[in-house]
């Protein structure tokens, strides 16, 4: 076999750097642009398949896999600049915040474990809600809660360790309650708030992109959330009425209880939430110190285990940022709003289109918020060009943001809670009864509703 000729060897080598350059010149197709999130969505479903558990795939690895194939898909750009595009979305300001307010979280969480916090709140909260009103009492008290401070967030970082906490007095009594049926709990009632309340950056969004009053679109919410909720009750109640719990709920030492006190009331206040978990830690260090729970060492080092608890919920934070930045910066989420609004008929395919933009956008950015901000300008041309009622437009823009924002296991609200509770965020959609009734009700809203005059409710 003789050698090959240097003079081929060049243009072999010539042809495909040519056929490369070519393959960068041309744009990335729509379905390239997303497809990190199909194959982030394939590897967490594969390999759950294959090992027969849906709880055990560690989301971190399947972002990770899913976005170094988003930097390897861009076209156009150096090796250099596609991780500064990535790093750029890993280091939002936006994303950045929420993983401050994760370790601030994680470590009000440790400390307050430290001193015996969570323990007496638990003990109250078995004291004051026994039996079949339990799980109810809990819905009821999330919904409240976020409805008053107007962040999922804030709610869920109150209220998932009080709920982890009596999961385990439940089960220690010989009632089947999963940690993850009580997040459950929780999260679904922190999204009725943040779907209604007035201060909530959703509900914020949603109105001014479609410049009506938040009073408005509130009655018009409240048409879909309000039956959502009072159903999830009743079914809470149904299922709580066989719980059993231990005569002894344990000893209350009131002064305890004055972090989660203390938090809640700052929070409904209208506080930062950053602001307000700074508090609590500062708060659970003076109670700890005084009573001699807690020593300096032990303060530093409930809080280096806090922080350490939160690790791998920042860095799927990060991935999730960084890969959901590619995507747009590739044209996937201008894929999405071209394909979904070239074909639409009529009131109801109009509401439909602007429920499935609002769904894309908020898969795409992992952020209710924001994907309401993506569409809001798109979605009020639709509202001008069918005559639709802004009103609607609002609530539905802003349901079906929260409505996907609680079944997306790299959410916020989903990996905070998931955090606290030590559990995964897979394991808790399944119980998340309110989310899913909720679009029920919102679809059959859309499906039901007429055109309505600019001054009809």
């Amino acid at each position: 076999m003789g050698i090959i000729p240097d003079k081929y060897i060049s243009e072999l080598i010539g042809s495909l750097r040519r056929q490369w350059n070519k393959w960068e010149e041309k744009p990335v197709n729509g379905w390239l642009a997303l497809s990190p999130i199909i194959i982030f969505l394939c590897m967490y479903l594969a390999s759950s398949v294959i090992t027969g558990d849906f709880y055990s795939t560690p989301i971190s690895a399947a972002f990770l896999i899913a976005s170094i194939y988003s930097i390897a898909i861009c076209r156009g750009k150096t090796l250099e600049q596609r991780i500064a595009c990535f790093s750029e979305g890993a280091g939002n300001k936006n994303v950045l915040l929420m993983i401050w307010i994760f370790i601030l979280a994680g470590t009000f969480a440790a400390t307050a474990k430290e001193i015996g916090a969570i323990e007496a709140t638990v003990n109250l909260a078995l004291r004051i809600l026994p039996g079949r009103f339990l799980y109810g009492g809990l819905f009821l008290a999330s919904c409240f809660i976020s409805m008053s401070i107007g962040t999922s967030v804030g709610t869920i970082v109150a209220l998932v360790p009080i709920a982890a906490g009596i999961a385990g007095q439940l089960i220690e009594g010989g009632t089947d309650a999963s940690p993850a049926f009580l997040t459950g709990i929780i999260v679904g009632g922190a999204f009725f708030g943040d779907n209604l309340s007035f201060i909530s950056d959703t509900t914020i969004a949603a109105t001014r992109t479609q410049e009506c009053r938040m009073s408005d679109k509130f009655k018009v919410n409240l048409k879909i959330a309000g039956p959502a909720a009072a159903v999830v009750t009743v079914i809470y109640f149904i299922i709580g009425s066989e719980v059993s719990i231990t005569p002894e709920s344990g000893h209350i030492d009131w002064i305890l209880l004055t972090p989660y006190v203390l938090v809640i009331a700052l929070a409904l206040s209208g506080i930062d939430v950053a602001a307000v978990l700074t508090i609590g830690i500062l708060t659970n260090a003076v109670i700890g110190f005084t009573q001699g729970s807690l020593s300096w060492h032990g303060w530093l080092v409930s809080i280096g285990e806090g922080i350490s608890g939160m690790g791998d919920l920042i860095i799927v934070t990060m991935l999730a940022g960084g890969m959901l930045e590619t995507v747009r910066a590739n044209g996937g989420l201008d894929f999405i709003v071209t394909g979904m609004t070239k074909r639409i008929k009529g009131r109801r395919g109009a509401e439909f289109s602007i429920a499935g933009l609002v769904s894309m956008a908020n898969i795409c950015t992992a952020n209710n918020t924001i994907a309401i901000i993506t569409v809001g300008r798109i979605a009020r041309d639709i509202t001008i060009k069918f005559g639709l009622d802004p009103r609607r437009t609002a609530s539905i823009l802003d349901t079906f943001s929260c409505l996907v924002q609680g079944f997306l296991p790299y959410g916020a609200q989903m990996l905070m809670a998931a955090g606290l509770a030590g559990i995964s965020s897979i394991s808790i959609i399944g119980y998340l009864y309110y989310p899913f009734i909720m679009g029920i009700c919102a679809i059959l809203s859309i499906m039901m509703g007429g055109r309505r005059k600019q001054g009809d409710l």
